[in-house]
């Protein structure tokens, strides 16, 4: 059963649509309806539904509009447009949006019964391509998870990237070497209800099918995990690549009933750097174990600096995973195993005393990337065993360097919860620095921050549990509430310092917020 949110001004006509088509027996289900966009736009916000039938006609956000901001928040969403005007200007403007359907009125119950068939189809069609068992092969697969895998060590880069280049081009990778691409790897990996990684190689259709509709890329299955090449510019990175991940959440939750963790690296400038971007995506999804959050951009989390990524044991790239986001139980379990290899396999002091150089050295880079200076401070307390290595009792070196890592994860643990509470913080300075700015919005304010809508977003919720709209809303309300009743200023000019360009729309919030107009709160304050 598919979930829908009905829009439209007029009430009569919005809840005859609503009575008079049979939508169960459709296969849908009216979660909620809007008397205008500004309230579709929160419903939507709330209700998360599968499809949004709207007036494109609508006071206060128009129906275009309304999708354009329903995109940034629920790409995964589908939206249909009834509209009492043929303009077809309107319909060209809606394209850019993937419309799944642009109705006339006047449209008749048995008219518009046939069109939900036709949009049940196509959302079926979505649902089942994105579940599909097909999994395409790309040509030059090979030569591309080698490269993004592997890496290439030549000291020759600049000479290397131009090989690589018309290595990809030859392939079909992309189309002729475009200076101003940028490139972005993602990983994805698909989890059950038990957290258990589910990832196989027909995973890889069900990304593409999302990635497709936004940027160039190429995708290819290994080890649990999807891992897609992204090729666009820095702009197109900017308007889509926040959507095309958050929609890959959102229909692996609705359709396929799981959970996902990506992880998404930093735009490189060569195709050369996509190992070192990759290092990165991986580092990413280290974040998101145990989080609650399936989405990690690397730049959310971690400094911009540039670090000399090298490819390292896989136990060294464990323990950073569970630094990240393991549990403690977890890290201090696989910490015992990997001695207690170390121990089986008598490896010389020279070698062992190498590891525990390069496995010291990644965890006080994690700490660097996310905690302060005074966070490496601290934890270089725990460390006046390092003269000592393996000269000493190996046992007691053991605890010790246990000891050591899991003061590392609380530290970033402890980082973490203070950064995103700053982060929070900030965008809350912002809505009181900038509510009467009437282009404020969620992704106004996280480019602000640096950082993505959707961390952005799912951080408000977690720390004030409203969503970004309600807090704006709720002060522009208080600030105008004050002003009616402590100023001589109009309406007009209240609503328009409080951010509203449209006065109506300022009245219509103002008295959804506080129960009565803002004329008649100023009324019965003279009175009083």
């Amino acid at each position: 059963m598919y979930t829908v949110v009905v829009a439209d001004d007029e009430e009569e006509l919005r809840r005859a649509l609503i009575r008079k088509v049979d939508f169960e027996s459709l296969g849908f289900s009216v979660i909620g309806e809007a008397e205008n966009g500004a309230e579709a736009l929160e419903l939507v916000e709330k209700l998360e539904p599968d499809l949004l039938l709207t007036d494109i006609r609508m006071p206060f956000i128009s129906g275009i509009e309304l999708a354009r901001q329903v995109r940034e928040i629920r790409p995964a969403m589908q939206i249909a447009f009834i509209s009492g005007y043929d303009d077809f200007s309107y319909a060209q403007q809606a394209i850019q949006y993937n419309i799944v359907s642009y109705m006339l009125k006047p449209i008749t119950s048995a008219g518009l019964t046939e069109e939900l068939k036709r949009i049940k189809s196509k959302i079926d069609d979505k649902f089942s391509e994105f579940a599909s068992q097909n999994s395409e092969q790309v040509e030059g697969s090979s030569f591309l998870m080698s490269l993004i895998l592997d890496g290439y060590q030549e000291r020759n880069k600049e000479s290397k990237n131009d090989q690589i280049m018309k290595e990809a081009v030859s392939y079909g990778l992309l189309k002729e070497e475009n200076s101003e691409l940028h490139y972005t790897v993602v990983v994805t990996s698909i989890l059950d209800l038990e957290d258990n990684n589910c990832t196989t190689r027909a995973s890889v259709n069900a990304i593409d099918s999302i990635l497709r509709k936004y940027i160039k890329h190429v995708s290819f299955y290994t080890e649990g995990k999807v891992v897609s090449l992204l090729m666009a510019t820095l702009s197109d990175f900017d308007k889509y690549l926040h959507i095309a991940v958050e929609e890959i959440a959102q229909n692996v939750k609705r359709i396929m009933k799981l959970s996902c963790s990506i992880g998404i690296s930093r735009p490189v400038k060569q195709i050369i750097g996509a190992h070192e971007a990759y290092i990165e995506a991986m580092n990413a999804i280290g974040y998101s174990r145990r989080s609650g959050t399936s989405v990690y951009f690397i730049s959310d989390v971690e400094r911009t600096e540039d670090f000399d990524l090298e490819k390292i044991q896989d136990s060294i790239s464990e323990v950073e995973s569970l630094i990240r986001g393991g549990t403690k139980q977890e890290l201090e379990n696989y910490l015992n195993a990997f001695f207690d290899t170390m121990d089986k396999r008598c490896i010389s002091q020279v070698v062992a005393n190498f590891m525990m150089t390069q496995l010291i050295s990644e965890v006080f880079r994690i700490v660097y990337a996310v905690a302060e200076d005074d966070a490496v401070t601290e934890l270089e307390k725990h460390i006046s065993f390092l003269n000592q290595m393996f000269m000493a009792d190996s046992s007691q070196i053991r605890k010790r360097y246990i000891d050591f890592c899991l003061s590392a994860r609380d530290l970033i643990a402890e980082q973490r919860k203070k950064s995103s509470k700053v982060i929070c913080e900030k965008a809350l300075e912002l809505i009181e620095r900038k509510y009467m700015d009437t282009d404020l919005s969620l992704v106004s304010i996280s480019n602000e921050i640096a950082v993505s809508p959707n961390y952005l977003s799912a951080l408000i919720k977690k720390y004030t549990d409203s969503t970004f709209i309600e807090l704006l809303t709720k002060k522009r309300i208080e600030i105008a509430k004050d002003l009616i009743l402590c100023s001589s200023m109009k309406i007009r000019e209240i609503s328009e310092k409080c951010g509203y360009s449209d006065q109506h729309y300022f009245s219509y919030c103002f008295k959804k917020y506080t129960g009565e107009s803002p004329i008649m709160c100023r009324r019965n304050n003279e009175e009083t």
